[in-house]
Parts: C-alpha cells; structure tokens; sequence
C-alpha cells in the first residue's frame, strides 16, 4: 500500500498568511504617507536615468501592463525633475509676417516671458503710426515742403506751356490745362480762342480743315508733351520721396526703439528692419488709415482691405512661458498629428478657404518644448501620420508644421509652409513590453530615438520593508480620497490578497489598480460605526467582488451539481481521471474539473488527439501531447515498437483548448488504458510533463484547486478528494481560507509531486515498477498479435500468388 502523507502538503504550506503584531501601528492612521512607488526600484532607475541623460535620442520608453503605477509614478518623477532642474532651456516662440515670402511665416524665438512684451510693444508702435502719420503728413512742415514742390512743378510747367502755345499759335491752335490734360483750341481770325458755340456752327467743310491742323500740330507738338510727362513723373517722385523721407524719419523714431529693446538677436533684427522698410514703402496706407469717416459702402471695404494689409503687422504669440518657473509638461492624451505637430486653420472668405500667419496654432511638441512630453504609445498609433511626425520631429531637432490637405486629397486655395522651430525635449512614452519588443524589432528609428526602457513589473518581493511600503501606500491613498483609515488586521487581509493577485508566497503584486479597488470597496461594506476599515470589511470586499463576477461559475456548479455535466468523484476507473482547467471571464478567471477519457485498441496510430483532429486544440496543447508520446515512446518502446492505438480527449467540452497543464493529466489514463489499471476518481490532477517524466509547473494552481473543491464540496466531501499539483506550484498557493480548514480537518488534501512515477502511485495505489510491467506485458502481447496478424497476411499473400501463378500455367 502506497503512503500518500509524504506528498500531502499541510495547512502553513498552503497560504503565507501576513501577520503585522511586531509592527508598531494600530491603523494606517499612525504610518507615514508612501512618497514614491513599491518595489520597481529596476524601473525607476532607468526612468530618472532617462529623465537627467541631455543627449539627443535618450528618450524613454516605459513598458508595463496597466495598473502597476506606470503612468502615475512617471508623471510624480517628471514633475519634481522639471521643479528641480536647474539649467532651463524654455523659449517663447512668436510667427510674423514674412515680407519676402508671405506663404513662408518666419518664427522668432525669445526668452520665456519676453515674446508676450515683444507683440505688445510691435502692435503698439504699429497703433502709434497710425495715429501719428496722418498728423506728420498733415503739419504744416510737410505742406510747406510739398507745396515747394508743387510750385516748382507749376512754375516749370507752365514755361513749357508758353512755349507750347506760342509755337501752336503759329499753326492756328492754343492749349489749355485742365484736370484731364492738355487740351488744344482752334483760334479765331481774330486771334481770340473759339468759343464752343463757335465751334459747333462751324461747316462741314472748316470742321475737317480745323481737325486735319489739329492733327498735323499733335504731331509737331510730342517733344512739348515729353517734356511734360518727364515733369510729370519728376513731380511725383519728388512728392513720393518726400513722403519716404518723411516716413523714414517717423518710422526710424518708432522702430530704433524696438531695435534697442530686442535687436540683439540677428533674426530679430532683420525682422524689424524688414518692417521698417515696408513701412516706408507703404506710408500711403498709414497716411490714408484714419482720413475717412464717412460710413459708406465702399469705405467698408476699403477698411476691410486696409485691416488685411495691417495684419502684416501683426505678432502670433505661439508659445507663451511667461510666468513659468518649472519645465514644461504636457500629458497628451490625444495625439493627432495636428495634435503633435501644430495646426493651420483656413477660414472661409467668399467661398475660398484662405489662411495666414496668424491662424497658426500650437502642438503638444510646440508646448513641451523645452520640457517632456508623455504620450501613450496605443493613442499615437491610433492615429494616421502622429507616429510618423513625432519621429521626424526627434530625428531633426525641429517642429515642422504642414497640412494633411495632399495626402488626403483635399484641395484649398492657398497654404502656408512656416519656419520650422527647434525642438528640444524628452518624449515619455507610455506602453506595454509587447509593443516595445515589436518597435526595437522592425523600426530602426526607434531603436535611435528611445534608448532608455523603464520596465515595470507585475510583482516584487514580499519581504518586511515592502509589507509597510504597502500599508503607508494605502495610508496615503485613504487620505488622498477620503476614505477611512484601515486597522492592522485590514491590511494583512490586503497584503494577503496582493500575493494572492501575484500568485506568489513571496510575492506581492503590483497591480496597484485592483488593489485599490478593494480599498475602496471595503470602505464601502465598513460600517458607519465602525472608525477604521476592518478585516471583515476587506473579507467582504474580496467576496464581493468575486460574487459579482461568478455567474458562469455558478452556472456551472449548478450543471455539475444536477448532473448535466458528468464527473466521478469517487471511486477508481480505467482510462478515466479528472483533470483541472482554468476559466475566464473577464477579470475573473476560476478553475473547474474537466473528466478525460482514454481509448486503447490495436493498431498503429498512436496517441490521438481528438481535439486536435477537430481544430479545437491549440498549438501549446499539440506539444503538451507530442511531449508525452516522446515519454512513452522512450520508456516502452526502444526495443519494440508500441503497436497499440489510443484516443484521448476532455469530454462535454467544446470550446478551444490550450495550454500544456494537462499534459501529465493525459499522461496518467493512457497509462491507465494501457495497463487497464482504474485509477482513482477522487484525485483530480494538473500539471505539464518533460519528455523525461519531470513534472513541470502551471498556471492558475488556486484556481484549479479552488475549482475542484467547490465541486466536492456540492457532492458531498468524504474525507478522500484531493488535488494532485506540480511541487514546484508549492510557492504560488495562496488558497481561501475554506480549503485550508477542510484540510486542517482532514476533509480533503493537496499532494505536491516531482515527477511522474510520484503521480502513478498516488492515482493507482501500485509502484512504478509494478505499473511497468502491467504496460510492458499489455504492449507485448499486443506485438504478438500483431506478429501473428501480420504472419497470417504474409502466408494468405503466398497462397494467393501460388494460385495466381498455377492459374497461369494452365491458360
């Protein structure tokens, strides 16, 4: 008889139950709030590493699944690393008019706070022309001057006019200025100028003799009319460059202030330059810009057209720090390129869609430069062009913004290419490992730009310091949402359940978000009486929790405990065992017997899979049972071949199947097929097997043991049931209390096995050597019926040929 107490696992082994009593705090009330995050010191090392590195390409990409303090322990760090960073390299940012280049806005750049004083002081300045131009050009210096002009031009002119009239006197002609020009007069006999009344009674006759003089005297006359038009165009340039140096004069007084205040920067410099002269050259527009008043129609839009010629003038303040003191941080949460990378807005203008520089709006790159940016990478891929756009920015150093309207298709009536701004700052990227693995793997940029990795992990040790850091975590979190204090006995209750979400003794998880759920939720089951969260509150939290999400667990208890679904929990039978399997249902996974059956006959095939012959086994499943054939096939098989066929497959399941936790399962009733050996149903099994015999371990051992016992539990238990689970699973239990009294009180048992021969016994109550030779006799007596098959097909196959070739002989 097989002694089973020297693989059952006892009580202690089962839970590391938490106890705090050296811990000198009665509630979370008497701890000191948590600064900082648990137990992912890997992580944030490289992420300050990543934060304090200046050279170009250390940006960081922080890898972890969501809910293990990734995101809000990144933005805590870069926060206090902008407060406390000493060198800032923060910049304003304003676009202007290009004069050379009106589709291509120039950027000027200052330091923080300067840029806001710079468009306050150019518009100001652009006000004061306005208003002071029309005075200058109205003074009575400037009438004095242009009126010395004017008579320059009258004089002159009208010594041209002498001559002009007395050569045209000669051919019977006077001219006279008028606002329409010069304008030649038939004379009288008389000598006197022809009236118009004249001039109409004249006959046919003396009209075509006056009109062929007039034209023989337009002819002799050009060289007077040159002369008049050179004057003409000397009297306005003369009147033109008197306003330039009238306008020069005013626009030098206003803009050599601002070349004082901001012309240490060359760029700067040549902008006010560039504003100076087109001042100059447009001092008409400054001297018409506050004549009219009347309200008419064509006044209007004469204003409109006015406003779009000043607007040239004006200054887009597109980045703005003053007032800062710390780095800029900016989380965006919405990282469309236009997000990224600045928009251009057109706006409508008699059905055209126009733009200029002044519609230019900022990017999260525009808004962090100087700083960080934290992005999540699943939000930047969501979106065409974003990633494209952030590495090209990264890759240049600089912000370039550009429309979609090509890519897309669109078409507008005009676009504008802006200067491009330099872009200094770290970006943060916020993912998981698997998409990072895939990033360093197929982009090359990546690999350039994010050097730095901060991978968060799911769990950390269990030891003392961390058991506190989780009890001031959740002192801090009681007080940073208002919820009450958790007592001494509460918190063990969570640090159990936090090495029950890692499935680990020694571990603890950092899945801080279901942690915290179960903070809140105990508060909500605490009694209003009660001053502190108690372990009752946070037990009924747990359950909670769990019963809102076991409705299909239920449901399947219900079909087992009705008999829907078939198992046997006692007794012993051959080519059947139960096996264990884990279910989910969204963030609630639970663990059920599954019966597996076997089938031996005679034949060649081998172990057949039925599930995979259906397709509704998974390749991790196929392997599990190739493995185990290569157990078999090396025990018993390297004399003689195994000439025996067996089916196995999990009855009434009909999902998909996968995973390699039932490999040792199959393993057990095919030898029990085999051997025609029952096995005992009251022991259900888990756990994958080596193609030595080595029993490895799996996933959702508290589950699966859980699972089981439910069922037993709803049959009746008798003191026999148990689960029988890899030794080195030992470490991940951390099973409800229910089972760990059931076995205290010898209701059921957990046996911890190594390797398959441990496994036999147990199941079989038989040795490993007596389970040997029952296979090895079973294996050889089907050989030798198969021997005899096959020599009774050969003499059958001589007898025919035999007859075949007497028949032969005879034709």
């Amino acid at each position: 008889m097989v002694d089973l107490k020297k693989w059952e696992l006892n009580k202690d082994e089962l839970k590391y139950s938490c106890e705090l009593e050296k811990y000198e705090f009665e509630t979370t009330k008497d701890l000191e709030p948590l600064r900082g995050i648990i137990g992912q010191n890997r992580a944030a090392e490289a992420l300050r590493f990543g934060l304090k590195m200046k050279k170009n390409g250390y940006n960081v990409y922080v890898a972890g699944l969501s809910g293990t303090g990734r995101t809000s322990y990144t933005k805590s760090l870069v926060q206090k690393v902008a407060s406390t960073q000493k060198e800032k390299n923060i910049r304003d940012w304003v676009y202007v008019y290009n004069f050379n280049s009106a589709d291509e806005p120039t950027a000027l750049s200052f330091e923080a706070g300067v840029a806001k004083q710079f468009k306050r002081d150019v518009e100001v300045t652009i006000d004061k022309l306005m208003d002071e131009v029309p005075k200058i050009f109205s003074s009575r210096e400037y009438e004095i001057r242009s009126a010395e002009i004017v008579q320059r031009y009258e004089r002159i002119s009208k010594n041209i006019l002498i001559e002009l009239n007395e050569f045209a006197r000669t051919k019977g002609f006077i001219f006279q200025q008028t606002n329409q020009g010069l304008f030649s007069i038939p004379l009288k006999s008389d000598g006197t100028p022809m009236s118009d009344e004249e001039y109409k009674d004249l006959t046919e006759e003396d009209y075509e003799t006056i009109r062929a003089k007039s034209s023989q005297v337009n002819k002799e006359i050009n060289d007077y009319l040159n002369r008049i038009r050179a004057l003409e165009g000397q009297f306005r340039e003369s009147l033109e460059e008197l306003d330039r140096r009238t306008g020069d004069s005013i626009a030098s007084f206003f803009i050599e202030v601002l070349i004082e205040d901001y012309g240490k920067d060359e760029k700067v410099l040549s902008y006010l330059k560039e504003v100076k002269n087109d001042i100059i050259e447009n001092i008409h527009k400054f001297k018409e810009s506050k004549t009219q008043e009347q309200p008419n129609p064509l006044f209007m839009m004469q204003q409109k057209d006015d406003g779009r010629f000043f607007m040239r003038y004006q200054v887009n303040l597109f980045i703005d720090n003053s007032g800062r003191e710390d780095l800029p941080i900016v989380n965006e949460i919405n990282p469309t390129y236009y997000n990224l990378t600045g928009m251009i807005e057109y706006k409508n203008e008699m059905g055209a869609m126009t733009t200029n520089f002044m519609q230019l709006k900022p990017g999260a790159l525009h808004k962090a430069n100087g700083g960080f940016l934290i992005l999540d990478v699943k939000d930047v891929f969501s979106h065409p062009f974003a990633w494209d756009a952030l590495k090209r920015a990264l890759r240049t150093n600089s912000i370039t913004m550009e429309t979609l309207n090509k890519q897309y298709g669109y078409i507008v009536t005009s676009t504008l290419k802006p200067d491009p701004i330099d872009l200094d700052l770290k970006v943060i990227l916020i993912g998981d490992y698997r998409t990072y693995s895939i990033l360093y793997a197929y982009d090359e940029e990546f690999r350039k730009q994010f050097r730095i990795m901060a991978d968060f992990d799911v769990e950390f040790k269990r030891n003392e310091e961390n058991v506190i850091k989780l009890a001031r975590f959740i002192r801090s979190h009681c007080e940073e949402v208002g919820i009450k204090h958790f007592d001494k006995g509460a918190v063990e209750k969570v640090v159990e359940y936090s090495s029950r979400l890692a499935d680990d003794k020694k571990k603890l998880s950092a899945r801080f978000n279901q942690i915290v759920e179960i903070l809140y939720e105990a508060d909500a089951y605490s009694n209003d009486e009660n001053e502190y969260v108690t372990a009752t509150d946070v037990a009924k939290a747990i359950e909670g929790k769990r019963y809102r999400n076991s409705k299909y667990e239920e449901k399947l208890n219900e079909l087992f405990e009705e008999g829907t679904l078939l198992i046997d929990i006692e007794g012993e039978k051959i080519g059947q065992i139960n096996g264990l399997t884990v279910m989910g249902s969204g963030e609630y996974s639970f663990g059920k017997p599954a019966r597996m059956t076997a089938s031996t006959y005679k034949g060649k095939a081998g172990i057949i899979n039925i599930e995979r012959e259906v397709r509704h086994s998974g390749s991790i499943h196929d392997k599990g049972v190739l493995i185990l054939s290569g157990y078999l096939g090396e025990r018993y098989g390297k004399e003689k071949p195994i000439s025996l066929a067996t089916s196995i497959t999990f009855e009434q399941t009909y999902s998909h199947i996968d995973g390699d936790s039932a490999s040792s399962t199959e393993l057990y009733v095919i030898i029990s097929s085999i051997a025609q050996i029952p096995i005992k149903q009251y022991i259900a099994v888990t756990g994958s097997i080596s193609q030595k015999g080595e029993i490895q371990p799996i996933g959702g051992v508290n589950e699966k043991i859980e699972g089981f016992f439910d069922v037993c539990k709803i049959k009746g238990l008798t003191g026999s049931h148990g689960v029988m689970i890899p030794k080195t699973n030992v470490k991940n239990l951390m099973i409800k209390d229910e089972i760990i009294d059931a076995v205290e009180n010898g209701l059921f048992h957990i046996y911890a096995i190594e390797n398959v021969s441990e496994g036999i016994e147990i199941l079989t109550g038989l040795t490993m050597d007596e389970i040997d030779s029952r296979v090895r006799e079973r294996l050889e007596k089907s050989s030798e019926d198969e021997d005899k098959k096959d020599k009774g097909d050969n003499e059958e196959s001589k007898d025919n040929d035999k007859k075949d070739k007497n028949g032969g002989d005879k034709n």
